[in-house]
């Protein structure tokens, strides 16, 4: 078994798991999950770091989840991807909060069979803890064009995707998502630098998964001012709030809507019509997506 040193200060550990101010770019904010993957490489760890996740989302008063992570990042010591995922489906089971999980396939030129593994493994437990796949990453260093192989074969096992695409590189890998044949976008927020990308986001309904801090954290815009959740909204882009990792940008979900809303001014109004996209574009299944939109209306409207 492989012995890992943990620091004995505080401000050490968190310099192992959070950015600091000076953060360059993604590729940096990436370098951040090592260490935790590097915990969490057995069965009994993966449970309880699931279950604790969701009771701590359940405190903060989310209704349902969709939590992500790369099961091919977990087999270090001898687990297969399905042996990660269904650790990760008990710690789900152990917490009263819905919940799926969307598992990453990795951006790189050495992992194609492990991406081909995780859609596997993403249609077999389909409905039972998964509700789709998703592909993250290096954006700029791995093309999103890279990868139609691997999303043609998601949808031959009618896996839904979302792409994480539009952050690190630009307009095209997010309108290259799109010819995939995703219907969500993680970011995409680089969107708005080609206005008939945005009429066609609009037009078909497409949903941009908006990680404001992270956003900054990566430096893709310098101030929170700058952020083009206006346009977005202006151009009838369907767009949620998202926190992106919890613990390298130190946000939860509660912390990011108070930052848009109080920076931007948003009204009741488009607070409630935020929590509704997110529901609509959920992989939730029906009878879930009608109860979340119920809670959504009474919380806001009751």
């Amino acid at each position: 078994m492989q012995c890992i040193s943990v620091p004995e200060s505080d401000h050490e550990l968190l310099g192992m798991l959070q950015v600091g101010p000076d953060c360059r770019d993604l590729n940096e904010y990436l370098e951040k999950f090592d260490f935790p993957c590097a915990l969490l490489q057995t069965e009994a760890a993966i449970t309880v770091a699931v279950r604790n996740l969701c009771r701590e989302l359940e405190d903060q008063g989310l209704l349902y989840a969709e939590i992500r992570f790369a099961p091919q990042l977990h087999t270090m010591q001898g687990l297969t991807q399905a042996e990660v995922v269904r650790a990760a489906v008990a710690g789900l089971r152990q917490c009263g909060l819905r919940a799926n999980l969307i598992l990453c396939c990795m951006r790189g030129k050495q992992n194609h069979a492990e991406n081909l593994e995780t859609v596997s493994v993403a249609a077999e437990y389909l409905g039972r803890g998964v509700c789709a796949v998703d592909l993250a990453g290096a954006e700029a260093l791995f093309p999103t064009e890279d990868f139609g192989e691997l999303f043609s074969f998601a949808a031959e096992r009618c896996v839904p995707f979302t792409i994480h695409a539009g952050e690190a590189d630009g307009p095209e890998s997010v309108r290259t998502a799109l010819g995939f044949g995703a219907r969500r976008i993680g970011h995409g927020v680089r969107s708005v630098e080609d206005e008939t990308l945005l009429r066609r986001l609009a037009d078909e309904g497409i949903t941009l998964e908006l990680c404001p801090t992270s956003n900054l954290n990566t430096n893709i815009f310098e101030r929170i001012q700058d952020y083009p959740l206006p346009r977005l909204l202006d151009s009838g882009v369907r767009v949620t709030i998202n926190s992106d990792n919890l613990t390298v940008s130190n946000v939860s979900l509660r912390s990011e809507l108070e930052l848009i809303c109080r920076t931007f001014s948003l009204s009741a109004w488009q607070a409630w019509q935020l929590a509704r996209n997110a529901a609509e574009a959920s992989f939730a299944d029906p009878e879930t997506k009608a109860w979340l939109l119920e809670e959504i209306d009474g919380r806001f409207y009751g």
